[in-house]
């Protein structure tokens, strides 16, 4: 099945074609304004039987891949209050790809969707019951398409059977978040209701004590707006380190002597540990570990910071497999009793399979 998949970012566009898992053609634009030409030129050179658009936000609704109508583009509108940056621009590509060819039928796939049947317990947010039924309130969990794909890649690569066993799947880069699934369905997420929870990244502080952020507010008078752009523009490894947060760049200051770029990668570190050993206790053990994102992918070291602090799971790295790994590798160190892989991130992968078992 020939399918133009469509990701659209807060400032960039992303336009791949595929024939089941070949990449025929592809087209990255890194400003784009919105404007629907991009899309139409695309799919009048190359023509698809589909398109498939990744949307971060899917909210309680949309918990799966669904064809594009008036009452999902409604649905989609009414979750811009959650994802301001994406969801709008997300939009844009859907008409965009629907003026080019209303002939060609529009799926939408939603990177909330794998964390949408997380148990209650995981999902719901210890707030006043009144706030969470009022506001829908609750846990949604990010790059979910990523997680799907680097799950069964993992296991084919590895020899065990997809959608089966206990999986702990980190999607680590610029922004990062952990799931545990088991049997195929994710039962914990680092991520919550906003991409802000979880592991320390780039720029983005990770979980902080909400006490703090109250204090901040009343005692020392900052801006509820001020604030928050802080936790998701000037914190993380960048506010740590007064480099640009990229670890390339935090590990070149480091290595200087940069104390302050010492210590934000020691922070990154200690945060990897500490979530992934509490998703392993979710877990109740564990069958599979898989890396994926940019730092996940080319960086060894980080594999090998959470991969040592699991040892007493049973992982077992092959050093010399970590060292040299390139894309989708199997990593497993012998003796070990858990399986361990790399993936490259492949989110468009995942949105040509939603869509091809949509569509039929």
């Amino acid at each position: 099945m020939r399918v133009l998949t469509v990701n659209a970012g807060s400032s960039s566009l992303k336009l791949a074609l595929l024939d089941g898992d070949r990449l025929v053609d592809e087209h990255d634009l890194q400003r784009w304004h919105g404007e629907p030409e991009p899309v139409r030129a695309f799919l009048a050179e190359h023509g698809a039987q589909a398109v498939a658009h990744r949307v971060v936000h899917g909210g309680t609704s949309i918990t799966g891949p669904r064809l594009v109508d008036d009452e999902v583009i409604a649905q989609l509108e009414s979750l811009t209050e959650l994802a301001p940056l994406h969801q709008p621009r997300a939009l844009l590509g859907i008409r965009a790809a629907r003026e080019a060819d209303p002939a060609v039928p529009s799926v939408v796939c939603v990177d909330t969707a794998f964390h949408a049947a997380m148990p209650p317990a995981a999902a719901t947010y210890a707030l006043p019951r009144e706030w969470n039924a009022r506001w829908g309130l609750r846990r949604f969990g990010f790059h979910g398409l990523s997680h799907a794909h680097a799950v069964r890649r993992a296991a084919e690569i590895t020899g065990l059977e997809p959608g089966r066993g206990k999986v702990l799947s980190c999607h680590l880069g610029a922004g990062a978040s952990m799931a545990a699934v088991v049997d195929g369905r994710c039962v914990d997420t680092t991520m919550g209701f906003t991409p802000e929870e979880g592991l320390v990244m780039n720029t983005r502080s990770g979980s902080v004590d909400p006490g703090l952020l109250g204090w901040l507010l009343t005692n020392r008078g900052l801006d509820p707006v001020e604030l928050f752009d802080a936790l998701a523009e000037r914190s993380g490894m960048a506010g740590l380190s007064g480099t640009s947060g990229d670890l390339r760049d935090v590990r070149a200051a480091a290595e200087r002597g940069d104390a302050d770029a010492e210590l934000a990668e020691r922070v990154h570190r200690h945060g990897l540990v500490r979530h992934a050993g509490a998703m392993l206790a979710v877990l109740g053990g564990l069958d599979l570990l898989v890396f994926t994102g940019g730092l996940g992918e080319h960086q060894p070291p980080v594999r090998s910071v959470v991969c040592g602090a699991l040892e007493c799971a049973g992982v077992r790295l092959d050093s010399a497999r970590n060292a040299q790994a390139g894309q989708d590798a199997d990593l497993t160190g012998r003796g070990a009793a858990v399986r361990t892989a790399v993936v490259q991130a492949r989110e468009d992968l995942e949105m040509v399979r939603q869509t091809a078992g949509l569509l039929g």
